[in-house]
């Protein structure tokens, strides 16, 4: 099993402050005979679900030297992780979690903005701080 995510513990408090229930910690794919963990690197998901919403989260730290390099890494991730979601839970919506610095690091220059532009991904934006979501990008 992978190891956590430096912010899996702030996001996961993030979510309750939001009063979301964890449901699984990790939300674990079974797929042909291979068993994925939604993590980042070798970060954790948490998967919640919120008045009937369900969702699943991967917490993404963003903090090799190359930002490019961990967002291609994480994009891979995130794709292959909706699309066995989809098929396995197609009620649950996947997000990646990024801290704030990140986000108007990253997301707000060119490279960011075509993947929100064409809603490749949802985001989860948080201050890691504060333990609290800033913005959800659908």
């Amino acid at each position: 099993m992978p190891a956590k995510d430096i912010y899996h513990d702030q996001v996961r408090n993030a979510l309750e402050k939001e009063n979301w229930q964890i449901t699984k910690d990790p939300l674990v794919l079974k797929w042909g005979i291979r068993d994925l963990y939604i993590d980042l690197g070798a970060e954790k998901l948490i998967a919640a679900e919120k008045t009937g919403q369900k969702i699943a989260v991967e917490v993404k730290s963003f903090v090799s030297n190359s930002p490019i390099s961990d967002l291609e890494k994480a994009l891979g991730q995130y794709i292959l992780y909706h699309d066995i979601l989809q098929q396995l839970e197609p009620n649950r919506r996947l997000y990646l979690a990024i801290r704030q610095e990140t986000y108007s690091e990253l997301f707000q220059e060119p490279v960011g903005k075509i993947l929100l532009e064409n809603q490749r991904l949802c985001l989860l934006v948080f201050d890691s701080e504060q333990e609290i979501i800033l913005k959800w990008i659908p």
